[in-house]
């Protein structure tokens, strides 16, 4: 995801070997660590959000009527109005939490049919849809009443189960297959820059829709299935540890790693190293966040990690469309500078691992951010071997003013099929 168009970063050279910098025990608490700057006031849980307040726009309500996920919402309400109890409204919220997941899921992969006519791999319709349910639980006033704790607990259970956080399984092959299941996961992004153009569609949202439960086949004939984790554009979720909460036990488990987000246009790029800084840019809720990245341990924490997958190995090989760059640019602010001294660019990586980070190979924005904490908890679990890493896709473009068009929906479907083809490539690459 870039910020504000957002991630600059050039090109290729390769990663280097981190040594003792990754070589991190200890199991990950998933928050603490000091709090980071955040401009803007924090909404309690019966006020409406910055994205909440954005669904009364022309577009998303066109979005939830075309898709025919305007019912989320309402349905949500019928059901809760029948509870008498919290832990009622809490299986209610889980229910239909999952069923939107599943819904967004099932159409974007081709499983059910299309309702209305955006296309089968949207991601906007589920953005929407989650914020029409949230926005519910704020203003419902239920006889039994509701402490803000639990309204909150609610909430929570609403983003967790909708984001597919909560259902990550890797069901085997049947019985009589002689091949071994290889497993990946995968975050993708909300819509972001809505600010901007409030039309704005992710293709990682969008390839985490359509690859979850995916089985692929790689160059060399591994089989593996990908399972799937939508994450939001709030830096205030990551430093309470959404990250590691979603990720903990599916990097414990699986065999190979993507983060995705956009990147920059016309390209895919293939993030080396990522930085332990917030640079400050709007999130979706207008807060801006700027400082060291906030961890659990930080007496421990290095200012860089690193991807360990084989970008020479996966961009030496035509995977479609876009161009595939292995991108190693930082910038950082070198080893035993005296006080201000002004960031230096290092196309090549980190100068040291003792340098201090000011971005990361994807820039300084919650991508690096989402890529930082995600390789952090695989080195921490004693895993630093295990392929793992970010990629940027190219922008989505429109071809026009429309909510959409010819154009967007082929640059999305182009942008899944490459991303599926380099997934493949991945899983045929030699190990780190």
């Amino acid at each position: 995801m870039p910020s504000a168009k957002l991630h600059p970063h050039p090109h290729p050279a390769r990663r280097r070997a981190w040594g003792l910098t990754l070589l991190i025990a200890a199991a990950l608490l998933f928050t603490g660590g000091p709090l980071p700057a955040v401009a803007a006031p924090q909404a309690g849980p019966t006020d409406l959000t910055v994205e909440e307040l954005r669904l009364t726009q022309a577009v998303p309500q066109d979005i939830l009527r075309r898709s025919g996920y305007g019912d989320a919402g309402p349905a949500l309400d019928t059901a809760l109005r029948q509870t008498q109890s919290v832990a009622a409204a809490e299986a209610v919220v889980a229910q239909h939490g999952l069923q939107l997941w599943k819904r967004a899921v099932n159409q974007a992969r081709g499983l059910t049919p299309v309702v209305g006519d955006l296309s089968k791999e949207d991601d906007r319709p589920l953005y929407w849809a989650r914020l029409a349910m949230s926005k519910v639980l704020r203003q419902w006033q239920p006889v039994f009443g509701l402490s803000d704790a639990s309204r909150t607990a609610l909430l929570d259970k609403l983003e967790i189960s909708s984001r597919g956080q909560d259902s990550v399984s890797w069901e085997p092959l049947p019985p009589d297959q002689p091949w071994k299941l290889n497993k990946i996961v995968l975050t993708g992004f909300d819509p972001f820059g809505l600010s901007g153009d409030i039309r704005a569609s992710n293709p990682s949202g969008a390839a985490a829709l359509a690859l979850d439960g995916e089985l692929v086949l790689s160059d060399n004939g591994r089989f593996f299935r990908i399972e799937t984790i939508m994450l939001p554009v709030r830096w205030k979720d990551f430093t309470e540890g959404t990250v590691e909460r979603a990720l903990s036990e599916p990097i414990a488990r699986a065999d190979m790693f993507f983060t995705v987000s956009q990147g920059r246009p016309g390209r895919f790029d293939l993030e080396n190293y990522n930085g332990a800084w917030r640079g400050g840019a709007l999130d979706n809720e207008n807060a801006s966040s700027t400082g060291l990245i906030p961890v659990s341990d930080p007496a421990t924490q290095p200012q860089w990690t690193a991807s360990t997958h084989s970008h020479p190995f996966i961009v030496s090989v035509n995977s479609g469309r876009f161009p595939v760059y292995n991108n190693t640019q930082v910038t950082e602010i070198p080893v035993l500078s005296p006080p201000g001294t002004a960031p230096v660019v290092r196309p090549n990586g980190p100068s040291s691992v003792w340098s201090t980070a000011r971005a990361g190979s994807g820039g300084d924005f919650l991508s690096n951010e989402v890529a930082y904490r995600a390789t952090l908890l695989r080195d921490r679990m004693g895993r630093s071997g295990m392929p793992g890493g970010h990629v940027h896709t190219p922008v989505l473009e429109f071809g026009s003013g429309a909510v959409t068009d010819a154009q967007l929906v082929r640059n999305r479907q182009d942008i899944l099929a490459q991303l599926h083809r380099i997934i493949r490539v991945a899983g045929a690459a030699p190990l780190p």
